[in-house]
């Protein structure tokens, strides 16, 4: 029955991403432009080199870790869209380890950026979570409230105590050694990238094969229940907030330490509420927030490439990303249709 259902909810996605593509080809064609030409560049720009598939890779990183956040979050019914601000602190962190500490090995000062990255993305989202388990605050308020403030305490600390000399709002470059190599070279794809699998495959072993991971589902389905059955809820909804938000911290850190190599103000074009639409693409399931992420990251890099070549808006591929999310975290349009289809056949 499981592999049914699974089986089942990939078939709708793949109708809904088809479904979306095909809509995405009417509007491209009623706006005067060759949807053959416009698709072919939209492949070729996500996967038609070793160049271009880098950079869909590139791209899919970060939405990677800020989509799992929020589907932690989500499985443990809690709705977590604070992750801009844990994003930030967490490069903040990491920024401030990997400038410090210039005398360590990178086996050494990698990891303890990462870890402090974390652990600073952590403890922004222990805040709300712990408003939301002994007071009932509703962690959308806390946590939209928290971006605002994380966003603007780093900008803050950086002018006053850690701004490089000149115009531009931003550390000084972290230790060469603290830097992730490139997996290849001149494309900013980095290690970040198995990090990120890493990371997946360990949510994915605590969702499905731990009590913790037991405890924080059932908690998402049913407190009550969960209350009945022995089971702490507000000690998992804060651990659940601390895991989200670890993991939020994680997608500034290897920004950071891969990318941009400092931190630098308003360097996230959105990630964190990016990662929403990703959880929502993948279900709230790891595998699936893997999936979404690179599907994504396909879109943005394909994009790119039929805006320049095939002189397609960027507005109309915001549409088929739209147009993606809404058939697949809406299967339920798709129910209706066949339960009218058999409602039509039954009265004929």
């Amino acid at each position: 029955m499981l592999f049914n259902k699974k089986i089942k909810e990939l078939l709708y996605s793949l109708v809904a991403i088809i479904s979306a593509l095909i809509i995405g080809a009417l509007l491209i064609k009623l706006s005067g432009h060759s949807v053959l030409e416009a698709y072919y560049y939209l492949f070729y720009g996500a996967f038609g080199s070793s160049y271009n598939l880098s950079q869909t890779l590139f791209k899919t990183i970060p939405l990677i870790f800020a989509g799992l956040a929020v589907a932690v979050g989500f499985q443990s019914g809690l709705f977590n869209i604070g992750g801009e601000g844990q994003l930030y602190w967490g490069a903040f962190a990491t920024a401030l380890v990997a400038i410090s500490f210039t005398n360590l090995p990178a086996l050494i000062l990698i990891p303890l950026a990462l870890v402090a990255g974390a652990a600073a993305g952590a403890l922004w989202a222990l805040i709300p979570g712990v408003l939301k388990a002994k007071t009932g605050a509703h962690e959308v308020i806390t946590t939209i409230m928290f971006n605002y403030i994380g966003i603007l305490m780093t900008t803050f600390l950086l002018k006053n105590y850690f701004k490089e000399a000149g115009p531009v709002d931003q550390t000084p470059k972290i230790a060469e050694q603290a830097k992730l190599p490139e997996i290849v070279a001149n494309t900013r794809l980095t290690w970040a990238l198995f990090i990120a699998i890493f990371v997946i495959i360990i949510v994915y072993y605590l969702l499905n094969y731990t009590s913790f991971g037991y405890d924080l589902q059932l908690v998402g389905e049913n407190t009550n229940a969960a209350e009945y059955s022995g089971v702490n809820a507000d000690k998992v909804i804060i651990n659940a907030m601390l895991l989200s938000g670890g993991i939020a911290g994680l997608t500034g850190s290897t920004m950071v330490l891969g990318v941009l190599h400092r931190f630098i103000t308003n360097f996230s074009p959105g990630y964190g509420f990016t990662g929403i639409a990703v959880a929502v693409l993948g279900r709230n399931k790891p595998l699936g927030v893997l999936a979404a992420a690179f599907l994504f990251g396909a879109l943005e890099s394909g994009g790119m490439s039929m805006q320049l070549f095939a002189k397609i808006p960027a507005d109309l591929m915001t549409i088929v990303q739209g147009l993606v999310i809404l058939f697949v975290a809406a299967p339920s349009i798709f129910k209706i249709f066949n339960k009218k289809s058999l409602a039509l056949r039954g009265d004929n």
